[in-house]
């Protein structure tokens, strides 16, 4: 009889203990995007992100929230309002949902994530789970799965010296290196054709230009690695860059499209948000 109590007071505290480790998923998800004031290319990106992670999780509520406040402001002039991430946060705790999973949209760990990071620890106090997802470029297996996405959908023969050039925004501080890491797996993956540059900051337009006619290249096809091909591929990438790689005696082809709108890329979102959510 001793034996049986004690066999049923260890099975009821382990289960209680178990019950104790439960985590509850989250009831709601948040995309957060950098955002863009161009309707063309949201609608192939933000959007286009958006609607996959709705129908992939249609058991969570869904919000979205733009960080960039020159683009809220210049869209709200238009009519069309985007929440803050504090803003949609608030909004979906008065619906009762306290356990939210955060995703942004972001190429790399830069400003942009800290600052996100600092938006949703501000909110920690009210909500009983935040967690927020990391990043496109995170991992260095991240970094690798991207740059063979790109290269099998941007083919370029080196022996005719044919040249792609990946451009991403950059940033300042130790994320910057994440590019300069990209343009090194681009060569370790055996593609010595392909490069990568920054707008704003390292690896450089004349550093790639260098490389290019180090290696006698003649075309170039030039390929945003921004999430959005806004006003950064629309302006800089498509004009001037253009320009002065003509002047240099390229030829210069123009891929203008947002990593955003690739389908591989996209899945590797939808694949985080399930490795978060199981």
């Amino acid at each position: 009889m001793k034996r049986l109590f004690l066999f049923i007071t260890i099975t009821l505290c382990t289960a209680f203990v178990r019950a104790q480790d439960v985590v509850e998923p989250p009831t709601a998800l948040l995309m957060v995007h950098f955002g863009t004031t161009h309707d063309d290319t949201r609608a192939k990106t933000i959007d286009a992100i958006n609607e996959k992670a709705q129908k992939e999780f249609p058991q969570m509520a869904f919000a979205e929230a733009y960080t960039s406040r020159i683009v809220m402001a210049r869209l709200e002039k238009r009519g069309i309002h985007k929440d803050t991430p504090t803003d949609a946060l608030l909004r979906l705790r008065g619906e009762g949902h306290k356990r939210i999973l955060i995703q942004p949209s972001y190429v790399i760990d830069g400003v942009e994530m800290n600052r996100l990071r600092k938006e949703v620890d501000n909110l920690r106090p009210f909500f009983d789970s935040l967690t927020v997802g990391t990043p496109l470029l995170y991992s260095v297996e991240d970094a690798e799965r991207v740059c063979a996405i790109l290269a099998n959908r941007h083919p370029a023969d080196a022996k005719k010296r044919e040249h792609v050039l990946f451009v991403g925004h950059g940033t300042e501080g130790p994320a910057t290196a994440l590019y300069s890491q990209l343009d090194y797996m681009m060569r370790a993956q055996g593609h010595p054709n392909y490069h990568v540059a920054t707008i704003e900051g390292y690896p450089t337009l004349d550093t790639a230009m260098r490389e290019m006619k180090q290696a006698k290249g003649r075309k170039v096809t030039l390929v945003p690695l921004l999430f959005v091909a806004g006003d950064h591929a629309k302006n800089d990438i498509s004009v001037e860059w253009k320009q002065q790689l003509e002047e240099q005696g390229f030829s210069v082809e123009l891929h203008i499209e947002g990593l955003g709108e690739v389908p591989e890329i996209q899945e590797i979102f939808i694949k985080r948000l399930k490795s978060f959510y199981d």
